[in-house]
């Protein structure tokens, strides 16, 4: 994409994790909450990046293949994104068990901060730390993080379906999620129906 890449930035760095969760956002440049759908046939390719969760774990392309996955673009002096949290670490406990797999992109902290916020929000979905933008700027070929927050759904192809920019509604983001699920079983379905198909 052709769009010049920016980040609002919210907070200071130097406040600690009660100041920041004080913080009335006033000073954030906050995303409009813009909803992006893409239809399957208009998806673009499998996002393609490398990086490493604060535990260890290497991310890889393959790592968003055969599940559907939620990327979230967030850092802790970010008041939406605190707002968000409780919500996003709701929908990861609902949707688990149907294999969505969610991560975090940290796009400023240390990983003792990012900690901190996760115990804070009881956030249990790993996150990886981008405090170099190698995350953030390989994603803008697939969808543009254009604010902090900002939200993607990708599909079991490992592909973009849909991208919210700012604070993502609960309702919206579990619709989003069921529409790529559904996609799925309609496309099991079909395959079904083709097999068990009469012949002429």
């Amino acid at each position: 994409m052709d769009t010049p890449f920016l980040l609002s930035a919210c907070g200071s760095d130097s406040d600690d994790l009660a100041q920041r969760a004080s913080n009335d956002g006033t000073n954030y440049v906050a995303g409009d909450g813009s909803i992006e759908e893409v239809a399957p046939e208009s998806r673009g390719e499998s996002v393609e990046f490398e990086s490493t969760l604060f535990d260890g774990t290497d991310i890889t392309p393959e790592t968003f293949q055969g599940e559907v996955s939620v990327i979230n673009f967030w850092y802790a002096a970010c008041a939406p994104c605190r707002v968000e949290a409780p919500d996003l670490q709701e929908i990861h406990e609902e949707f688990e068990p149907e294999g969505v797999q969610f991560f975090g992109v940290n796009t400023r902290d240390t990983q003792p901060t990012a900690e901190a916020f996760e115990r804070t929000f009881g956030v249990t979905y790993p996150s990886m730390e981008d405090r170099s933008g190698q995350v953030i700027m390989a994603m803008t070929e697939y969808a543009h993080p254009s604010a902090v927050p900002t939200t993607l759904v990708l599909d079991r192809d490992g592909r973009v379906s849909a991208r919210v920019v700012g604070i993502v509604e609960p309702g919206t983001l579990r619709a989003l999620i069921d529409t790529v699920l559904e996609e799925d079983s309609d496309t099991d379905t079909a395959a079904a129906d083709t097999v068990q198909a009469p012949e002429a």
